[in-house]
């Protein structure tokens, strides 16, 4: 190799050796890889062909069946098409240029799918093509689109990238070009396939290297759950290509072992505190507090507190992002009080939200959580449950959720199982049954409409469990009359309007939300649905830190906290046959966006502090809950 040529593949390997390393590419063709890419030079077609499949018993089946078999999907059970190796002298897997790039013909994110293949010239016409579906029109139809969003799931490959804002990161889905999606599972493939950003360019590619030698004529195969190596997961992975049922499963998900705990404790490199007495200050003690929130420097007037920049003479730490090392504080400054709890993850996180929550309630947990399984750990059991609901004609929608993406990033609602079995692939998710039946919210300006509600909570202390509310709830509707279809259609199924650009954002204060809400449900009186959403809250804060940290929240006496949480209502079924407004809890959140709390609340952050660091809530707009 020239010496430019190390260079090149120097630099090569400094950009994307990482992601090389971590999709197991051998580093034999690393050199190869690098001049491809440079050159675009795309030689699959010297090596491969693909080759449609028409194995079909002539005397059983006759043209009729012969027709419906070639518009059958692929991938899929009944295989239409396979690549095979055409070069006369087949592939050496040492030879250090059988590697190859493989072009993707449709890059999307899925909440802009549908959008693409009404828009995009061709682009309807070539994936319906590529994916077996009947199109003969020139203008897009609903039905071929929603054709292709169906079947799409059994063609499309995920990435992330690793860099950037929240919105960058959502993952992206992709297709391979008609030679990449041809290529058929097996479970003893003879390929290996992964995607690749090659970053001078900012364009994705797959490549594609043998397993193996191969001889001319041998098919090229993948495996389509690479990796995975648990034969009852491998066998929910392949699903969607694969049909089958898993109903022997118990869907039932206990909640998950110490263990669990103990690892999600690490991996958030959380030191625990050491057991200190609880603190006791002077009763007119002018507290110094350290802060990098905006909305706490320019909104906190109260005379016992003042704003230090150096955080070492700090009486409380108000950090918005999270705090890790408790055992070093407690050791050092046990004084010292912080706007967090140790293992506050277990409420704030979604997956581990719905783990704690089962402590309350039967094995389908409290009737205040929508029913939620983690699909990197609870696979098996959803798709049994899944499937079981299926045959009992119960209503199957379901919403994806990241364990810890805000703002609706990346959460999908659905009734498809194959889609929901692909999200896991993307990133780590939970999917909670989507509420098929909300309470709904008359808009005078577009009908009745989706609204959540959130509320702000104050957590003074664990051991005793001290909980409030503050007075002011918030309200987020959605912007187009619900129904259940249309399942990609922002503004029907969601309400988080702040944040989308070009988006109406419906604002409607609590004080004059209450009379309209009674005005259209007469029966339900505020005082008596807010009583449930605070008994719900009071169930979800003694499950919480029931048991010691890491199980548990953490009984750190110099920690505060305050917390916000969305829910929802649904129409549901009381013990005694009466229809009732039962609360959902969505989510929690910590350091929650408290913008328009401070705007239309001047007292807000000195309520705040009040209550959580001075025990002083008379003057307040707080109530207890616990």
């Amino acid at each position: 190799m020239s010496g430019e040529g190390e260079e090149d593949l120097a630099a090569f390997v400094a950009l994307h050796g990482a992601a090389l390393r971590a999709s197991r590419v051998p580093a034999r063709y690393w050199e190869s890889l690098c001049r491809k890419l440079r050159g675009e030079v795309f030689d699959a077609g010297d090596y491969f062909g693909i080759m449609q499949v028409e194995e079909v018993d002539e005397e059983e089946e006759g043209d009729e069946e012969m027709e419906e078999f070639k518009k059958k999907p692929n991938p899929g059970n009944d295989t239409c098409f396979k690549v095979i190796i055409t070069n006369e002298n087949g592939l050496q897997a040492s030879n250090p240029n059988s590697i190859f790039l493989i072009d993707h013909a449709w890059t999307y994110r899925v909440d802009h799918a549908r959008q693409q293949l009404l828009h995009v010239p061709g682009l309807l016409h070539r994936m319906a093509n590529l994916m077996g579906i009947d199109f003969h029109g020139e203008i897009p139809d609903e039905g071929s689109v929603e054709q292709v969003l169906q079947e799409m799931w059994k063609y499309n490959q995920t990435y992330q990238l690793s860099q950037g804002t929240a919105e960058e990161k959502v993952p992206v889905w992709y297709i391979m070009d008609e030679f990449g999606s041809r290529i058929q599972h097996s479970d003893q493939p003879s390929f290996a396939t992964a995607p690749l950003f090659y970053m001078p360019q900012q364009i994705a590619y797959t490549v594609l290297w043998p397993l193996r030698d191969l001889e001319t004529g041998d098919e090229v195969t993948r495996d389509y759950a690479y990796g995975e190596t648990d034969r009852l997961i491998r066998k929910c992975i392949l699903l969607p290509w694969v049909p089958t049922e898993v109903l022997d499963v118990n869907c039932f998900t206990p909640e998950p072992s110490d263990e669990h705990y103990q690892a999600i404790l690490a991996e958030n490199k959380e030191k625990l505190p050491i057991v200190i007495k609880p603190p006791v200050y002077d009763k007119d003690k002018v507290f110094k507090v350290f802060t990098d929130i905006q909305q706490v420097l320019n909104n906190l007037t109260h005379p016992r507190f003042i704003f230090t920049d150096n955080d070492g003479e700090a009486d409380i730490l108000y950090n918005f992002s999270h705090f890790k090392d408790y055992r070093k504080l407690s050791e050092e400054r046990p004084e010292v009080m912080l706007n967090q709890f140790p293992c506050e993850n277990l409420l704030t996180v979604k997956d581990c939200l719905a783990s704690i929550s089962r402590r309350a309630g039967g094995p389908d947990g409290p009737r205040w959580l929508p029913r939620t399984f983690n699909l990197q750990t609870e696979l098996p059991q959803f798709i049994s449950y899944f499937q079981q609901r299926d045959r009992r004609g119960e209503d199957n929608h379901w919403i994806c959720k990241p364990w810890n993406l805000a703002r609706s990033l990346d959460t999908h609602i659905t009734n498809s199982l194959n889609n929901i079995i692909r999200h896991r692939e993307s990133s780590p998710k939970v999917v909670c049954k989507y509420i098929e039946n909300p309470v709904l919210f008359q808009r005078e300006d577009v009908g009745m409409v989706k609204f959540d509600v959130r509320y702000v909570v104050l957590l003074r202390s664990v051991t005793p469990l001290r909980l409030y509310a503050y007075d002011v709830f918030w309200l987020r509707f959605s912007n187009r009359a619900f129904s259940l279809d249309d399942l990609d259609d922002y503004e029907k199924h969601f309400t988080v309007m702040n944040y989308a650009p070009g988006v109406t954002l419906k604002q409607v204060h609590c004080e004059e939300f209450i009379p309209l809400f009674e005005k259209q449900y007469p029966e339900y009186p505020w005082a008596v649905v807010q009583a449930d959403i605070f008994k719900a809250f009071a169930e979800l804060f003694q499950v919480a830190s029931a048991k010691p940290a890491p199980l548990g929240i953490c009984d750190y006496p110099s920690s505060r906290a305050i917390y916000a949480i969305d829910l929802m209502l649904k129409w549901d079924t009381s013990r005694d046959g009466k229809r009732i407004m039962q609360p959902q809890i969505l989510e929690v959140n910590f350091n929650p966006d408290c913008d328009r709390a401070c705007k239309y609340h001047p007292t807000f952050f000195n309520d705040v502090f009040s209550t959580l660091f001075l025990d002083e809530t008379d003057s307040c707009h707080v109530t207890c809950i616990v």
